[in-house]
C-alpha cells in the first residue's frame, strides 16, 4: 500500500449515493500531508541535533506567516444558514480523512458493499505508543473513521453513539493490517463490528452504534462551500 494512496468512494457501486459533508481538500494539501507524515516519522527517529532540522524550523516560520496571511480570518468552519466568508472552508470528513490531515490514521478500502467492507493500513512512526506499536487511542480513531466511511459510501449514516474496543494484542506499527467491517441497519440506527487483523490473528475489535439518517434527510447537512476567488 502506497503511502499516498487512498480509496475513492464514488467509484465503488453502492445502492445510494455516497454521502460527503464538506468540500473536497486541494491536491496540495494531500500532498503536503502525507510529506507531512513522513518528515514526522524521521523527526521522531532522528538520535541527534541534525542541521536539516535548524533550516527547517527556519522555513516553516517562514512559511507559517506567508500562509496566515492567506488563510480565513476566523478559524470556525464555514456551515449551516450564517455561514460567512470569513470563516475557513469545512473538509471532507466522511471520507479518508487522513489523506490530508497527517493526524488521523491513512488506510484503504478494497471493498464497500452494503453490508460488509474490508481494506488495509499501515500504521506509520507518528502513531507509535508503546515500543513497535501502535497507540490505542489511535486504533479508536481509526475504528471510528472506517466504519463512518463505509456507511457514508452506502449512503445512510449518522453520529457516533457509541463504540467499544476489545484490545486482544499489541498492534504493531509498519506492518500492513486488513479490517473487515459487518454492518446492519437497526430500528434506532446502525451496528457495525470492525476487526483489526494481522493475516489471521485478531489485534483488536470494535463494535460502534450510530444513528441513522436517509439521504433525502442527510441532504441539508452535506455543507462545506469553498470561497469563490475575487
Amino acid at each position: 500500500m502506497a503511502a499516498n494512496e487512498i480509496s475513492d468512494p464514488e467509484s465503488v457501486a453502492t445502492a445510494t449515493a455516497p454521502l460527503r459533508f464538506g468540500e473536497k481538500p486541494l491536491a496540495q494539501t494531500v500532498a503536503a500531508a502525507a510529506a507531512l507524515r513522513r518528515i514526522t516519522g524521521l523527526l521522531v527517529s532522528l538520535e541527534h541535533p541534525h542541521p536539516a532540522v535548524d533550516t527547517m524550523i527556519e522555513r516553516l516560520g517562514r512559511w507559517e506567516r506567508e500562509l496566515a496571511v492567506a488563510a480565513p480570518a476566523d478559524p470556525a468552519p464555514r456551515v449551516g444558514p450564517d455561514a460567512a466568508d470569513t470563516q475557513r472552508v469545512y473538509l471532507d470528513h466522511a471520507f479518508d480523512i487522513g489523506a490530508y490531515n497527517p493526524c488521523f490514521p491513512q488506510y484503504i478500502f478494497d471493498l464497500l458493499g452494503p453490508d460488509h467492507a474490508t481494506g488495509r493500513i499501515i500504521f506509520p512512526l507518528v502513531h507509535e505508543g508503546p515500543p513497535g506499536l501502535v497507540h490505542g487511542g489511535f486504533l479508536g480513531v481509526f475504528f471510528d473513521a472506517v466504519v463512518q466511511h463505509h456507511s457514508c459510501a452506502i449512503g445512510v449514516t449518522g453520529k457516533t453513539r457509541s463504540m467499544t474496543i476489545t484490545y486482544r494484542r499489541p498492534t504493531p506499527l509498519l506492518v500492513e493490517l486488513r479490517f473487515e467491517i459487518e454492518r446492519a441497519v437497526h430500528e434506532t440506527g446502525i451496528r457495525s463490528t470492525a476487526r483489526l487483523l494481522r493475516d489471521d490473528v485478531l489485534l483488536c475489535a470494535a463494535d460502534v452504534e450510530t444513528g441513522a439518517a436517509s439521504p433525502a434527510k442527510s441532504a441539508g447537512t452535506r455543507f462545506g462551500r469553498r470561497r469563490v476567488r475575487d
